[in-house]
C-alpha cells in the first residue's frame, strides 16, 4: 500500500511511495507527531538523480522488517533536496561540520525541535568498510534516546549553538569589494591549484568548474592576462574531450570519479548544463574556437530535445541509472558505454574500427566490465590529415550510434522544474540563440520564460521554487530563484530588447532587497523573512554545483543597476560583493561567481546602448558587435530614437542619421560610433 508520499509532486518523494516506511513530508505535522509520541526523527535528504540515494532505498528501505523497526521507533522524514534546498543547506552544513564531509543521501536523526544530534550518508545493510549498517545506526541511536537522554540534548545544543556562531561569521558586518590586488591573488591561488596535465582544479573526483571559468575569461578581457586564459581554454577542452562529456547525444555528467576527466558520475543535471553552455559560448566568443562552438551548440541542443517539458520549460536531472538489457538490472551508465562487439554489430567492420579509434573504445574498457566510456581525444580528421572529409565520416558515425543509443532503455527524467535552475538555462539558450544565430533558441528561452510567469510567480511578485506538469509546488523561492530566474530575465531584454523582461526583472531584485537581505550589513540570506523558521537561517555565499544565491543576487543587481542608473541596486550588489574580497585568494574555486561579478564591477561594467530603426541592418550590425563583445558584465540595451523606456536608451540620438552606439559607464559615455568594426574593438570582440 502506498505510503504518505503518494501524494507529492516531487519525482524524488515519489520513487519512495511504495516503501513500507511510513514517511512523512517535511512539515509540522511530522514533527508533532514525533512529540506526540516521544520519538526522534530520521531525516532523509536526497534527490532522483542521485545513485547512492538509489541503492541505500533498494538496500534498506524496500525492506519490510527495517522499515517495521524504523516506524516503530521513529518518525521518519523524506526531502528531496531540489525542492527545499533550505532544509538540505541547515544540515548539511551540520553533517559536515560534525564528520567532515557530506553527500546524499544524508541521514540525521533530529529531536522533535528540528534539533541534529546523530549525522550520517550512505549506511549499508550490513556493516562494511568500518562503517555501520543501516540497523546498527537505527538501534545505536534509538538506545541513546531512550537511555541517554540528557547526554542527546547537550549534544543537540552544541551543534546548534555552533550553527549560530558559523552564521555569525557572515553577517558580522560587510567588507569592502574586491579590488585589483583580490582579483589578481585569486588567479594566483587557482594557478597553483590547477591541474597542469589534466586541467580543471583539484584531483579527484572532479568537478566542471564553469562559475571559474567564467571568472577567468572575465579576467583576461580586463587584464589580457594570458595565464587566466589558458586555464580556462585547457579545462574547457579537457571536459569536451573526456567521457564527462556525451560524446554522441550532447551535454555534460555532473562530474568525473577520476581526475582525467574519463569515468563520469552519468546523471545530467539542467543546472550544470545551463552553466557549462554559456561557459562554452564565452569560449567560443573570446577565442574563436570551433570545438567550444560545436560544444555549445550541442549542449543547446540536448537541452531541448532531453529536458524540454510539454509546458516549454526545462526538466531537472537525468538519472545517472538505467536497465542493463543484458542483465536485466537498473546499472549506472549502462545507457552509455560501448563494446568493441556492439560498435561491429552496428557499424560493420571498418566503420567500428573509425568508431573505436575516435572514441577511445577499447577491449579492456574504461569502465565496468569491459566497457568504455566514449571520449574524443583528438578533433576528427587532424590525425588522418583528410579534414573536411573525416569530420563528414564521424558524423555520420556519431549518428548512427545516437540513433541505435536512442533505443535503449533510457535513463529517468526527473521532470520536477525549478525556477533557478530555469532561470540559469534562459540565460544561456537567450544569449547562444544570438550569437550563433539560432532564434529558435532564443524563442525556447523566451517560451521557458512565460512559463516561469504564468506558474512560478505569484500575484503579489513572489516566486514558487518547483513546478510539474505545469502545477505549481507549495514551497517558496529561495534567493537563487529570485536571482537567476532576475538573470535570465535580463539577458532575454539583452537579446529581444523587450522591455517588460528589464521590468520583471527588476520586481524580483525588489523582493532580494525586501526580504532577503540584511540592512545593516548587506549581507544575504538563501531564505526570506517570512519563510519557514528552522533551527537557523541559511546563508552562504560559497559557490556549490551552482553560484550562490548570494553571488548570483550581486550580478543580477549589478546588471540591472547599469540599465537603469539605480545607485540603490548597485550599492547593494557592492556590499553584498564585499564578502568575495575576504574569500577571493583563500578559496577562489567555492567563490567563482563572486570572483566574475567583481570583474564586470571594477570594468564598469560597460553600459552599451544602440539605437536606430529596428528594422535597419545598421542597427542590427551594431547590436551583434554589442553581445560579441568580452568586456566583463557588459550590458546591451536597443531601442527606437525616442526610446524613454529604458533609462540606458533616453536622450541618445542617431548620429547623422544613422543608427549609432553609445559605450558608457555609470552613464558617463565616449562619443558614439556608427561603425559596427570599431565597436567591436571597443569592447574586445574576438570574432565577427
Amino acid at each position: 500500500m502506498p505510503n504518505r508520499l503518494a501524494d507529492a509532486t516531487s519525482p524524488y518523494l515519489l520513487q519512495h511511495a511504495d516503501n513500507p516506511v511510513d514517511w512523512w513530508e517535511w512539515g509540522v505535522e511530522a514533527f508533532e507527531e514525533a512529540r506526540r509520541r516521544n520519538v526522534p526523527v530520521l531525516l532523509s535528504v536526497g534527490y532522483a538523480a542521485c545513485h547512492w540515494c538509489h541503492v541505500m532505498a533498494h538496500e534498506s528501505f524496500e525492506d519490510a522488517g527495517l522499515a517495521g523497526y524504523l516506524n516503530e521507533r521513529f518518525v521518519a522524514v523524506k526531502v528531496d533536496r531540489e525542492e527545499r534546498p533550505d532544509v538540505d543547506a541547515v544540515y548539511m552544513e551540520a553533517v559536515q561540520a560534525a564528520t567532515g564531509q557530506g553527500g546524499w543521501p544524508m541521514t540525521v536523526f533530529l529531536t522533535p525541535d528540528k534539533e541534529p544530534f546523530y549525522f550520517g550518508t550512505y549506511f549499508p545493510p550490513a556493516p562494511r568498510h568500518g562503517m555501520p549498517s543501516f540497523r546498527q545506526v537505527l538501534e545505536g541511536v534509538d538506545a541513546a534516546w531512550r537511555d541517554r537522554r540528557q547526554e542527546v540534548a547537550e549534544v543537540a545544543g552544541r551543534i546548534r549553538a555552533d550553527l549560530a556562531e558559523r552564521a555569525a561569521v557572515y553577517s558580522a558586518g560587510a567588507h569592502n569589494p574586491p579590488g585589483e590586488a583580490d582579483l589578481h591573488q585569486a588567479l594566483v591561488t587557482l594557478s597553483r591549484e590547477f591541474d597542469q596535465a589534466r586541467g580543471g582544479f583539484g584531483g579527484a573526483p572532479k568537478f566542471p568548474p564553469a562559475m571559474v571559468i567564467e571568472f577567468l575569461l572575465r579576467h583576461h578581457a580586463r587584464t589580457g592576462s594570458q595565464a587566466a586564459l589558458e586555464m580556462a581554454v585547457r579545462t574547457g577542452d579537457a571536459m569536451a574531450r573526456g567521457g564527462i562529456h556525451d560524446q554522441l547525444g550532447g551535454g555534460f555528467a555532473r562530474y568525473s570519479v577520476d581526475a582525467g576527466w574519463v569515468v563520469p558520475h552519468f546523471e545530467k543535471m539542467l543546472y550544470d548544463n545551463a552553466l557549462l553552455l554559456r561557459a562554452y559560448l564565452h569560449l567560443w566568443r573570446t577565442t574563436g574556437s570551433a570545438l567550444a562552438r560545436r560544444v555549445a551548440l550541442s549542449t543547446a541542443d540536448f537541452l531541448l530535445r532531453e529536458l524540454r517539458t510539454p509546458e516549454g520549460a526545462f526538466a531537472s536531472a537525468l538519472d545517472a541509472d538505467s536497465l542493463d538489457e543484458e542483465t536485466g538490472q537498473s546499472t549506472e551508465g549502462a545507457y552509455y558505454v560501448w563494446e568493441p562487439g556492439q560498435l561491429v554489430d552496428l557499424l560493420g567492420p571498418a566503420d567500428a574500427a573509425t568508431a573505436a579509434r575516435l572514441f577511445s573504445v577499447t577491449a579492456d574498457g574504461t569502465f565496468e566490465h569491459g566497457t568504455s566510456v566514449l571520449q574524443l581525444l583528438a578533433e576528427p580528421g587532424e590525425s588522418a590529415g583528410a579534414g573536411a572529409e573525416a569530420f563528414a565520416e564521424y558524423e555520420a558515425i556519431r549518428a548512427r550510434m545516437l540513433d541505435a543509443r536512442a533505443a535503449r532503455p533510457a535513463p529517468a527524467r526527473d521532470d520536477k522544474v525549478v525556477a533557478a535552475w530555469n532561470g540559469l538555462a534562459i540565460a544561456a539558450l537567450a544569449e547562444t540563440g544570438a550569437l550563433l544565430e539560432r532564434p529558435d533558441l532564443v524563442e525556447a528561452a523566451e517560451r521557458a520564460a512565460d512559463l516561469l510567469l504564468a506558474v512560478h510567480l505569484t500575484p503579489d511578485g513572489r516566486l514558487l521554487r518547483t513546478s510539474r506538469d505545469g502545477r505549481a509546488g507549495a514551497n517558496t523561492g529561495v534567493l537563487e530563484d529570485y536571482a537567476d530566474t532576475a538573470e535570465g530575465f535580463l539577458a532575454l531584454y539583452a537579446v529581444t530588447g523587450a522591455a517588460e523582461w528589464l521590468q520583471l526583472a527588476g520586481g524580483l531584485l525588489d523582493t532580494v532587497l525586501k526580504h532577503f537581505t540584511d540592512e545593516a550589513s548587506g549581507a544575504l540570506y538563501d531564505t526570506a523573512d517570512d519563510a519557514e523558521e528552522l533551527i537557523r537561517r541559511p546563508q552562504d555565499p560559497t559557490d556549490n554545483a551552482t553560484p550562490s544565491g548570494w553571488t548570483a543576487a550581486a550580478g543580477a543587481l549589478l546588471t540591472y543597476a547599469a540599465y537603469t542608473g539605480s545607485d540603490r541596486h548597485r550599492t547593494a550588489a557592492e556590499r553584498a560583493l564585499g564578502v568575495v574580497g575576504a574569500l577571493a585568494g583563500r578559496a577562489p574555486r567555492f567563490i567563482g561567481w563572486g570572483l566574475a561579478v567583481a570583474e564586470a564591477l571594477l570594468d564598469g561594467p560597460r553600459e552599451v546602448a544602440v539605437v536606430g530603426p529596428a528594422g535597419d541592418p545598421a542597427t542590427a550590425a551594431l547590436r551583434r558587435a554589442a553581445l560579441l563583445g568580452t568586456a566583463p558584465g557588459a550590458v546591451v540595451a536597443v531601442g527606437e530614437p525616442g526610446d524613454t523606456e529604458v533609462p540606458l536608451l533616453a536622450d541618445r540620438p542617431l548620429v547623422g542619421g544613422a543608427p549609432a552606439a553609445y559605450v558608457c559607464r555609470h552613464f558617463a559615455c565616449d562619443a558614439p560610433t556608427t561603425d559596427a568594426a570599431a565597436l567591436a574593438q571597443r569592447l574586445g570582440a574576438a570574432v565577427e
